[in-house]
């Protein structure tokens, strides 16, 4: 499920209209509300009222229900947010992050391979470097990964639209920008793809869903702008689960390209596969609860979820106001700290976007960091235990001291309903409508159920659950001024919805394999907007370890 100054209470009004708003949303008639409905909804969010009491309810009730028609016929786009919004910056918070730019490792002269299957997992420096030496064209990349992704789209089912004539287009100005002494930079004349649930102008935006595969949103978000001004060249819009959740697409399930009886994860599905299997050298994506972290370890690829409040979504799709963020996948954290520093920074569009520097340099020393690490997380039976372990000698060997941490002893599992309060409330036309049957998983656990469920959320206890998140939010505060960043296993513990509620960044990287010969990974948690520190020791670590350097075996 899987995604900036401040994120929004979301649906805690719309939350309300849940408790009893909801058992007449399929009532043409409108009856009267009385005090055996009341009784009824009592049970559904276990509270108890007397007789007296309901009968005293069933007036101020009846002119909620008014009010939530009132609303209702009032229409709203997705692209509207609340009013209310999302803080993640804690009661006390400093920060001692300036804005030095980028550090990057000096690279020994890049040659044009022989071999084309060995460009295509190039890194983004090395291909800047064939460009910039006018050793390749960005037109004669941009054909190269358009022809791989036309040729294992089929297998992979990871494309939902090429836009092939805007890339060409891109890829001519680079060119001539380069002949004519202006590079821009690293992502000059560089393909990439992007989820499509961000807006292109003259591209339809599908959100990977039946309801929405004809929509037009004729205009470009901000991080395709960002990107376009940096010289990146934009090759295909890449599938995601419907409305951000798993890799089932209204066309198909996106395939691992690892193992193709196996589908992508998600909801970056399409993102992760592509970077993985070649067709891209880097991919945005999004996050709200793992949808970056979980295709980056499946696919065996670096993922970026930076900060919540780093970068604009602006164009996005909106699934939870104050969840959603917005990230890289690439080969390494070097590539993802170069895409990261062309995205982030307001955009006097999106109003959630903070104004805090990013630095990031590839020489950190790792003997200087003190680095946490989630030891009942690391200790527990778990399907990556091994390969975690081994991680953990690495950093050690690398001269980190490592300082065992435990996570705020709070029920977060218990506030992952926020979530689905917020994304009820982004899709509550897709709902009352009843183009929710359109979507092509209609299974409990999938959306149309999940939006319908999310009605009978009180708005009371959606508001208590945001006051926990402000607590959850200040005793992580405190535990990360004990470290410079942590290190915890991707999928095992509470810490991934932990951080997704609290906006800490993170990156994913590769740690091993399976028995299957699928990837892993593990993950670096930083403070809130140090992107440039975990990035700094995810690439030492991936130096010292070399599993992003190795790839699937496409045969076709």
């Amino acid at each position: 499920m899987i995604r900036n100054n401040l994120k929004y209470f979301a649906c805690g009004i719309a939350a309300a209209f849940v408790l009893f708003g909801v058992l007449y949303i399929r009532s043409a008639d409108q009856n009267d509300i009385t005090t055996e409905n009341i009784s009824h909804a009592e049970n559904l969010i276990g509270l108890s009222f007397s007789e007296a009491q309901r009968d005293s309810m069933v007036d101020g009730l009846s002119q909620y229900r008014s009010s939530y028609e009132a609303i209702r016929a009032y229409a709203l786009d997705n692209s509207i947010p609340p009013a209310l919004t999302f803080d993640p910056i804690p009661v006390g918070y400093s920060w001692d992050i300036y804005n030095s730019g980028l550090d990057l490792e000096g690279l020994s002269d890049i040659q044009l391979p022989g071999d084309p299957d060995e460009l295509a997992f190039y890194s983004i420096r090395e291909l800047a470097g064939l460009i910039r030496t006018r050793q390749i064209t960005s037109v004669q990349l941009t054909g190269f990964y358009l022809e791989r992704l036309k040729k294992y789209d089929p297998v992979l089912e990871c494309v939902i639209t090429f836009t092939e004539e805007r890339a060409m287009k891109k890829a001519r100005q680079a060119d001539e920008e380069i002949a004519a002494g202006h590079y821009r930079g690293s992502l000059h004349g560089i393909p990439y793809g992007i989820k499509d649930l961000f807006s292109t102008e003259g591209y339809k935006t599908t959100w990977g869903a039946v309801p929405f595969k004809e929509q037009m949103i004729d205009y470009d978000a901000t991080v395709v702008q960002k990107l376009d001004e940096a010289g990146a060249v934009l090759v295909a819009k890449l599938t995601l689960g419907a409305l951000a959740w798993g890799d089932v697409w209204f066309g198909g399930r996106t395939r691992n390209p690892w193992d193709t009886t196996q589908g992508s994860s998600g909801s970056s599905a399409g993102s992760a596969a592509s970077v993985a299997a070649g067709l891209v050298p880097f991919a945005i994506g999004t996050e709200t609860w793992g949808s970056i972290v979980s295709p980056a370890t499946v696919n065996g690829v670096t993922g970026l979820r930076p900060t919540y409040g780093r970068v604009s979504r602006y164009g996005a799709m909106a699934l939870s106001w104050s969840m959603d963020k917005v990230g890289p996948l690439t080969r390494n954290a070097e590539d993802a700290a170069i895409v990261f520093d062309a995205i982030f920074g307001p955009d006097e569009k999106d109003q959630t976007v903070y104004d805090f520097p990013f630095s990031y340099s590839s020489n950190v020393d790792l003997s200087e960091l003190k680095i946490g690490y989630v030891k009942n997380d690391f200790e527990s039976d778990y399907p990556f235990r091994s390969q975690d372990s081994l991680s953990l000698e690495v950093l050690r060997e690398l001269g980190a001291e490592l300082v065992p941490i435990e996570l705020p002893d709070i029920p977060v599992s218990a506030l992952s309903f926020i979530l689905s309060a917020e994304a009820a409330a982004a899709f509550d036309n897709l709902t009352r409508s009843g183009r929710d049957s359109l979507m092509v998983r209609q299974i409990k656990n999938a959306w149309p159920n999940v939006f319908r469920q999310a009605r009978f959320i009180p708005a009371v206890e959606y508001v208590n659950a945001n006051r926990i998140r402000h607590k959850l939010i200040q005793e992580m505060y405190e535990l990360t001024k004990q470290v410079d960043l942590y290190v915890a296993p991707s999928w095992q513990g509470p810490n991934l919805l932990l951080t997704n509620l609290t906006g800490h960044p993170c990156v994913v990287v590769p740690n091993g394999f399976t028995e299957q010969g699928t990837p892993t990974s593990i993950s670096f948690t930083g403070r809130l907007f140090d992107e440039g520190t975990i990035l700094s020791v995810a690439y030492q670590f991936q130096k010292a370890t070399g599993y992003h350097k190795k790839h699937p075996s496409l045969d076709i």
